[in-house]
Formats: C-alpha cells, structure tokens, sequence
C-alpha cells in the first residue's frame, strides 16, 4: 500500500499543473463566445455577403 501511495504522490508532482481548471475554462469559453459573436457580425455583414454570394454565384456558373 505504501508503495501505490509513494507512486501517486510522484505521479501527482511530475504531472503539475497540466489541465485547465474550471475558472479558466469558463474565462476561454466567454472569450470563445465573443469571438464568435464578433465573427457572426461581421461575416452578416453587407459587403462581406456581397463578395461571398459573388464568389458563390461564380463558382455556379
């Protein structure tokens, strides 16, 4: 037993801090989200709707 604790707790100090925690997963999904919500705009936007229906329409023809 004392040898499965002596491997865990060596495992547990090489490994660090490797993973996200919950805060930081939360702060990378609101930057995520905006980033999407900034994307969202401007990809709705006239002229870019424009140049992809152009692209688009070309690429039909």
């Amino acid at each position: 037993m004392h040898r499965l604790i002596a491997h865990y707790i060596r495992l547990r100090t090489e490994a660090g801090d490797a993973g996200m925690s919950t805060a930081e997963y939360a702060i990378g999904t609101l930057a995520a989200v905006a980033f999407a919500t900034v994307l969202l705009k401007v990809v709705n936007g006239p002229k870019v709707m424009a140049a992809l229906s152009a692209v688009i329409e070309q690429a039909l023809k």
